[in-house]
């Protein structure tokens, strides 16, 4: 049983890459610090354990990533997806300092592998673990544990007790049971709140109950809500999230990223009426990805279907579910539950409108459509091919963007502007700040990396000031 009457120098509160980062760089600088994981450790991770890679800056190739990522080209690839919201002090600073984060993680057991190409193109700017989040994670467990950080498992904290800006003692749950906790200062870490259903149906109604939640169910927001409540100025819009077209066949929590369809591109997507809604083919998937989880929920139901022909079946990464192939057009329609006439007459406006080009599935290429509402501006090509294929898709949300606001030293304000006298946060809970809208592939752990480094430095200084 832990001793809940000393008091660490550093509380932090989360489990996943940006508590992790924190935990370890303030036991780095000399600390005694506690970390607190709301799930099982069998669970433990949050997010993280589902990430494959993070978007880094860099001058010249790596040995895991091709050419150069410069800054400038990072934060307007940032801009176009965020249509401007976020702070461009704290994200070009984000930006800059990834390049450390990843000789960060190397240092601390990550190990990497080289990028994959092909659907995703991302050999050029995004550094991809091996073995995935779960390696990731478990080699920062691995660290913490050699460098004597206290880990508590199936611990929530429940009610960080502030007095005018600063966190006194904090409330928790240590399997099941109530408990106090004390430190000098405070991480939280905690992520968003995509797995309160009912929190999610005040932003979006009804449909979000339809809302598929690809990361863990532990995300509850419990540490966001007690902030707010107690003056933390928030930041970010609780209607936005991080939200993706998933197959429509996983589960209801914590399917990870392996549920994720990139098929979209090389597709139409059609609703419940089988009729199309947007551009599949707008601009390269990474850049795109994740505005389908978004279009999806603002359909009938909540479903939208891609289908694609023979000629595009092996252009991306299969779902873990099987295919619905057919031999006509619909056949597969009638698979759906779609109407085949419908259907038939979507497919057919479509193939009339393609205009021959040269196709080539790893950057905007000249096949597009001529005539055609909504457009296909790449990788557009009659749909004639059998077996004709189809997958169910449903919004997929993996992170929310309302957060506590956070300035360069992540350091937690409050609703008059001033600064917590001792609450710093990291990771999700604060993304908002950088992410107000939109995604870009790898972005969510470059910020958790990044801030939860300058997070676990600051609270280390306070703590010893």
């Amino acid at each position: 049983m832990p001793d809940f009457s000393r008091v660490w120098d550093v509380l932090v509160i989360g489990g996943g890459n940006a508590a992790l980062c924190a935990a370890v760089t303030a036991r780095q600088a000399g600390c005694s610090v506690l970390l607190i994981e709301s799930a099982p450790k069998a669970f433990r991770g949050g997010n993280s354990r589902h990430t494959r890679n993070m978007r880094t800056m860099h001058p010249e190739p790596t040995s895991v990533l091709t050419e150069a990522y410069l800054e400038d080209e990072y934060w307007d690839d940032l801009l176009r997806v965020t249509g401007g919201q976020t702070d461009e002090h704290l994200a070009r600073m984000t930006i800059r300092l990834t390049t450390d984060a990843l000789r960060f993680m190397e240092a601390s057991g990550v190990r990497f592998q080289p990028s994959l190409s092909g659907t995703l193109s991302l050999s050029r700017t995004n550094a991809f673990f091996l073995g995935g989040g779960k390696a990731l994670v478990n080699a920062y467990f691995a660290l913490a544990e050699r460098l004597g950080i206290d880990i508590l498992y199936d611990t929530e904290a429940v009610d960080l007790k502030m007095d005018d800006g600063f966190v006194r003692e904090v409330a928790i749950t240590h399997r099941g049971f109530p408990e106090t906790v004390r430190a000098k200062t405070v991480v939280a870490s905690s992520g968003g709140f995509q797995a309160d259903l009912d929190w999610l149906e005040k932003g979006w109604g009804p449909a979000a109950r339809n809302f598929l939640i690809r990361g863990t169910p532990y995300a509850k927001g419990v540490v966001l809500r007690n902030l707010l409540d107690q003056g933390v100025a928030s930041v970010g819009d609780p209607t936005q999230c991080h939200a993706v077209a998933i197959d429509g066949r996983a589960p209801k929590f914590d399917g990870g990223i392996a549920t994720r369809l990139d098929c979209v591109p090389f597709s139409i997507v059609v609703n419940k009426d089988g009729e199309r809604f947007y551009d599949e083919g707008e601009d390269v998937w990474p850049k795109r990805y994740a505005i389908w989880g978004r279009l999806v929920a603002q359909q009938p139901d909540q479903v939208g279907y891609a289908i694609i022909d023979a000629k595009s079946e092996k252009l991306f990464m299969p779902s873990v579910f099987p295919a619905i192939k057919a031999d006509t057009v619909g056949e597969l329609a009638v698979k759906l539950g779609l109407d085949p006439a419908k259907v038939e007459a979507t497919v057919a406006e479509f193939n009339a409108a393609c205009v021959p080009g040269e196709f080539n599935s790893t950057r905007l290429d000249g096949c597009r459509t001529e005539g055609l509402t909504p457009p296909k501006t790449h990788w557009a090509r009659p749909i004639t091919e059998a077996p004709f294929i189809g997958y169910p898709l449903r919004p997929g949300i993996t992170f929310t963007y309302l957060g506590v606001k956070v300035d360069e030293n992540a350091r937690v304000r409050m609703d008059d502007g001033r600064p917590s006298a001792n609450l710093f946060a990291s990771g999700e809970i604060m993304a908002g700040s950088i992410l107000g809208k939109g995604y870009l592939a790898g972005f969510g752990m470059a910020i958790g990396s990044v801030f939860g480094r300058i997070a676990g430095r600051e609270a280390a200084k306070n703590a010893r000031n």
